[in-house]
This record gives structure tokens, sequence and C-alpha cells, in this order.
């Protein structure tokens, strides 16, 4: 495939999948849609690390870009000077996005932060990590979303959704940026300016 053409694939799939993991880590900084709770720090501590933002989000966008202007580069010379700069592009998201989905795993895994009911006192903590005297893990036990977390309303099934969609798609752009790595590569070693002239836009 051209190499040009897949980088001009890549950008335009990578946008999309920015704004949702965006979207979503703003959505899990403010649960049950209100915002006394993150100003009063009772937000999961893996939505405030905010990893959509700036690692599925932002150097996602940047890189995109990036992907989209060398997708348009003409000439031997400048087209290597630019895939240099790709294989950093995509490793850097390949880092990010990466550590995003690595983020929201473990914040499915663990649970979120709540006021539960602790030996009749109400109290702020995960109560939903598995632990090997209490249970092997929430997510296979539905009976626990709605009965374990007093507050916020419906906080279990807003991370398990949010985080699961972020996790999800952020997994898909460092898939993406691992191929658009290993094509950038293959394109320096072996591509040419016949081979990445200009995709007509």
């Amino acid at each position: 495939m051209c190499v040009s053409r897949f980088l001009r694939c890549v950008s335009f799939s990578l946008v999309p999948m920015a704004m949702v993991c965006m979207l979503c880590n703003v959505l899990l900084l403010f649960p049950d849609l209100k915002i006394h709770f993150l100003l009063e720090g009772h937000v999961t501590r893996e939505a405030t690390w905010a990893p959509g933002l700036w690692g599925s989000g932002l150097l996602v966008l940047l890189a995109a870009r990036s992907f989209l202007r060398s997708s348009r580069t003409s000439g031997c010379f400048a087209f290597r000077r630019q895939m240099f700069s790709q294989v950093l592009c995509s490793g850097v998201c390949v880092l990010s996005a990466g550590f995003c989905s690595l983020v929201s795993a473990t914040a499915l895994s663990q649970g979120p932060l709540c006021l539960y009911n602790d030996t009749h006192i109400l109290t702020w903590g995960v109560p939903l990590q598995p632990l090997p005297d209490r249970h092997s893990g929430y997510l296979y036990n539905r009976s626990l979303w709605s009965s374990v977390c007093v507050r916020p309303g419906g906080v279990v099934l807003w991370n398990v959704v949010l985080f699961g969609l972020m996790g999800g798609v952020s997994a898909l752009q460092t898939l993406l940026c691992g191929l658009n790595l290993l094509n950038t590569l293959l394109g320096l070693l072996l591509g040419g300016g016949h081979q990445v002239s200009p995709v007509a836009v």
C-alpha cells in the first residue's frame, strides 16, 4: 500500500477516536453529571489522571494532523525527512494511547470511587476492587452494581461504560499507530519519490 495513502487513512480514523476518548474522560470527571464530586475530590483516581484528554486525545490529534500533512509530501528527500518525523509521532502515539488503554483497564478492574456503607458507617473508598476475602470482581456480578455504592448515583454503570469505551477506542488507536509505525519504517527502507506522490484532495 502507498505510504501516503495509509497515512491519510490513519489520520482520518484517529480524529473521531480522539474526540470520543476526550469526551469519555470529561464525563468521567463529572459522575452523576454533578461538579461537586470533582471539587470535593470524590472522583475515581484514574479519571483524574485524564489519559483520555492528553494521551488518546490531544497527542493523537496532533499526530493525526502531522500524518495528514506528511501524506501530501512529494519528492524523495522531503519524503524521507517527513517519514523520520512520522516514526517519532507514531511511537509517541503508541505509548500515549497504550497508556490510556492500560489505565482504563485498571480502572475497570478496580471499580469506582464511591460513598459506601462500611460496617454501618458511610465512607468514601473503592469497595468493589477484587480482594481474596470478599469477591473476585464486580464486573462478573451485576448485583453489586446497585447495592454497594450509595453515591454518586449510578456511578458503577457510568464508569463501566465510559472506561470500557475509552479503553477499547484507545486500544484501537494503539493498533493503528503501531501499524502506521511499521508502514512508515517500510516506507523509509523501500520507498522512493515515485511511490509516495501526493494523494489528490
